[in-house]
C-alpha cells in the first residue's frame, strides 16, 4: 500500500517507464535501455503503416531518434511514442540476440 495525496492504494507504486538509452538499428529496430535497467528491441516496421509515423519509413529520419523528457522522439519532437507502449511491446535484448 502507498498513499499519494493523501489517498492510500493497494499495490506497490512503480515508477513511471522512462527511456535512458537508444540506438536505431538496420531493419527499423530500436535498441531500447529503460530506466528499470533493463534493455529491449522494439521492432518499428508495423508502426511505419500509421500516418502519425509515416514520416520515419525514411531511413534517414528513423535513426535520428533522440530521447527527450524519457520519451523517444523523432523531428525536433513533431513524432513521439510512449515508453510504457515501447516497453510492453518489446522483447528483452537476450532474447532476441539469442
Amino acid at each position: 500500500m502507498f498513499i499519494k495525496d493523501g489517498i492510500a492504494y493497494a499495490g506497490e507504486k512503480t515508477p513511471a517507464i522512462k527511456i535512458s538509452g537508444i540506438r536505431p538499428m538496420d531493419d527499423y529496430l530500436l535498441w531500447i535501455r529503460f530506466n528499470t535497467g533493463e534493455a529491449k528491441v522494439f521492432d518499428f516496421k508495423p508502426m511505419l503503416n500509421e500516418p502519425a509515423f509515416a514520416p520515419l519509413k525514411d531511413d534517414a529520419v528513423f535513426r535520428g531518434v533522440y530521447i527527450d523528457y524519457g520519451v523517444a522522439v523523432w523531428m525536433d519532437g513533431d513524432i513521439d511514442i510512449a515508453p510504457a507502449y515501447l516497453y510492453e511491446n518489446s522483447i528483452e535484448y537476450e532474447s532476441w540476440i539469442a
